[in-house]
């Protein structure tokens, strides 16, 4: 059978017989590109390549071997799980974002691919972040993810732990739409403490794969990861990270594409936010909610329907001025009623602004504030 022909499964999944052997050769590449990866600059070039130059140029001894086994490869080389459907770029289904060169042949996809091109198609905005996240920021990417996704916006994001499962929780609270790009192979990818979020996700929205299914994460997949992120979104926003780590893995490959990039600022003295806060010093916009983003993507004075409103409006003064305080660092009981002339009712307003969702609890009974809640 020829390239370009579209081949379906029995059970209604298919992908041009060409994009399938791709998503194979990446699968049988992955230790020289785990090896490749570490520049991310001549890594995406790969990405570039023709299968045969993909082959010439990290094949290395098994070179031949693998262009025998492109001669004879077939659809059933690449294993589909129960619930994944394969799309490729062929597909007039495929995501517009993602035909760019350089960008995945074909998508293994949770959730279906008629409900993928529906979020791809939406404004849609990358949250991503430590693996190692804080309290705080595990609220502001909660918070974030949960205004965006009631105003409508397709929320993309990794199913990493941190900032990236904060956001994916933030967004379904809300039942809004997801895109969780994975990996490793759709079937073995999750890890099985993050099942039960990724199962929803699906069923709410959608999970994505470059490789087939059966294919475990590896450190390229990961990297690879970053420009599908990139070019699904209008907007990455970096929530919490440490400056020169991986975890400004994603901000760089979207600049690299030209994309656009915000991030969310920390404390100046938290190590969790250095990477962020260069980001800000280095031109990155600045996001401190929603309604921050929201503006990023429609502009200042566009109208956006279900945008959830700021539950701080019309506070009592007591609690408005409990709020700031806690926003301002004095995020335990001790702190506060060292300040205050009356401890019982410093108290009295934290237990009313956590029953109003505008406060929760974080490790060692600290106080955060929960941006954006309805």
């Amino acid at each position: 059978m020829r390239a370009g022909v579209r081949v379906t499964e029995s059970n209604g999944n298919g992908a041009c017989l060409s994009c399938l052997r791709r998503s194979w050769l990446l699968s049988e590449l992955s230790a020289p590109l785990d090896y490749r990866c570490r520049d991310r600059g001549r890594f995406l070039s790969l990405l570039t390549l023709s299968d045969e130059d993909l082959v010439g140029a990290v094949g290395g001894r098994r070179r031949e071997e693998l262009q025998r086994a492109q001669a004879q490869f077939e659809a059933r080389n690449v294993p589909l799980a129960r619930g994944v459907e394969a799309v490729c770029r062929h597909d007039p289904s495929y995501p517009p974002a993602l035909k760019d060169p350089g960008a995945p042949w074909m998508l293994n996809v949770a959730g279906g691919v008629e409900r993928l091109h529906a979020l791809a198609t939406a404004p849609t905005v990358a949250i991503v972040g430590s693996s190692r996240a804080t309290d705080y920021g595990m609220e502001m990417a909660k918070s974030l993810a949960r205004g965006l996704a009631a105003s409508g916006v397709t929320v993309a994001t990794g199913l990493s732990d941190g900032i990236a499962v904060g956001a994916l929780a933030g967004a379904l609270e809300v039942g809004g739409g997801t895109i969780t790009v994975m990996a490793g192979g759709l079937d073995v990818a999750c890890p099985v403490r993050r099942r039960p979020l990724y199962q929803r996700a699906s069923k709410a929205g959608c999970g994505l794969a470059e490789v087939p299914c059966g294919c475990a994460m590896r450190r390229w997949i990961q990297a690879a990861r970053e420009r599908i992120l990139a070019r699904l979104a209008e907007l990455t926003v970096v929530v919490e990270a440490r400056e020169g780590s991986r975890e400004l893995a994603g901000a760089e490959t979207a600049q690299a594409l030209g994309r656009a990039i915000a991030a969310v600022p920390g404390r100046v003295t938290s190590p969790a936010s250095s990477g962020t806060h260069a980001l800000l010093m280095s031109g990155a916009r600045l996001v401190r909610g929603p309604a921050d983003a929201l503006e990023l993507l429609y502009g200042a004075d566009a109208q956006t329907p279900g945008a959830p409103a700021d539950a701080r409006t019309g506070l009592e003064p007591r609690l408005r001025d409990t709020l700031e305080r806690v926003g301002a660092g004095r995020d335990t009981p001790d702190k506060l009623a060292s300040d205050a002339e009356d401890a019982g009712a410093t108290l009295l307003a934290l237990s009313e602004l956590e029953l109003l969702g505008l406060l929760t609890r974080g490790d060692g009974g600290r106080y955060v504030p929960r941006h954006g809640s309805a």
